[in-house]
């Protein structure tokens, strides 16, 4: 007998929206890969840059919150950073359980080259849509919880 020269049937994967929001990650991580990761910035090392430029002083917990990051992978993320020399950690001076994090000034600077690069990646990976089904797009994502 022949090998099969079609795809395999997915049954009923193909009506799954799940399924197919994972394909899609997938294929949009694998290209960020390729714009960012020569730089070493991940999608969520870049949420957490993005996040800590427009909110200086902002709590590890609620940083974590906002990139929906678990609080114990936060932890080893920021440590990673803080190695690079990309954020500084400043003690709570109303609450000892509490850091403040900000960006570095080489934080900063990884922050506008991975803006540059991130805005390249994004138009290339939307290339296929119009403004109006990016928009829609989005707007229908975020009734998942966005």
């Amino acid at each position: 007998m022949a090998p099969q020269r079609k795809p395999p049937s997915l049954g009923c994967l193909t009506d799954h929206v799940g399924f197919h929001l994972r394909l899609a990650q997938l294929a949009v991580f694998k290209h960020f890969e390729s714009a960012l990761g020569e730089i070493g910035v991940s999608p969520a090392i870049y949420s957490v840059l993005e996040v800590l430029h427009d909110n200086p002083g902002i709590t590890q917990s609620k940083l974590a919150i906002a990139v929906r990051l678990d609080r114990s992978s936060m932890v080893p993320m920021l440590d990673k950073l803080g190695k690079r020399g990309l954020v500084e950690r400043q003690a709570s001076t109303t609450d000892r359980r509490h850091n403040h994090l900000f960006l570095t000034k080489e934080g900063e600077a990884l922050l506008a080259d991975a803006r540059a690069r991130a805005s390249a990646h994004e138009k290339q990976v939307c290339s296929c849509l119009s403004a109006e089904e990016k928009k829609n797009l989005l707007a229908l994502l975020d009734r998942f919880g966005g």
